[in-house]
């Protein structure tokens, strides 16, 4: 099977979940997520700026990453289920999530004290980024 991928779709894919970090954890849930870690704004605003450039590129690389596998999961989970469009791809980005993100989320609230909110911020920002990925994928080919 041929996985045809558009990658300006998986750029954009790429785009929307920066998009989306930047505000889940800016506005929306930013406070709540540094002083659960133990940081402040001065702090990371320090750091980033020593590193900023790094750190972003690395963000890109890892995030562009994340599309393009999921444009294939979705290509594959299309060819074996016979469906497309916007509700396949989000059932199949919700899958991915349950399969590979919550696991290794769970660890630092099983393994290093981190409080259950901690988990619902950090996987709840990985179930709304593949979900609007997996969109940004469908309706872009």
């Amino acid at each position: 099977m041929e996985v045809v991928l558009n990658y300006w779709s998986v750029l954009g894919a790429v785009a929307a979940a920066i998009v989306l970090g930047t505000v889940w954890y800016g506005p929306l849930f930013g406070k709540q997520w540094m002083r659960i870690v133990g940081t402040t704004m001065g702090e990371m605003t320090h750091a980033a700026r020593q590193s900023m450039m790094r750190s972003y590129t690395i963000l890109a690389i890892s995030v562009f990453v994340m599309a393009f596998v999921l444009a294939h999961a979705l290509s594959f989970a299309s060819a074996v289920t016979d469906t497309e469009g916007v509700i396949a791809s989000v059932t199949t980005a919700i899958w991915v999530w349950l399969g590979f993100i919550v696991p290794p989320t769970l660890g630092p609230v099983l393994w290093e004290n981190r409080p259950w909110k901690y988990w619902f911020i950090v996987s709840g920002y990985y179930l709304v980024s593949l979900i609007l990925m997996s969109v940004v994928l469908t309706v872009w080919q």
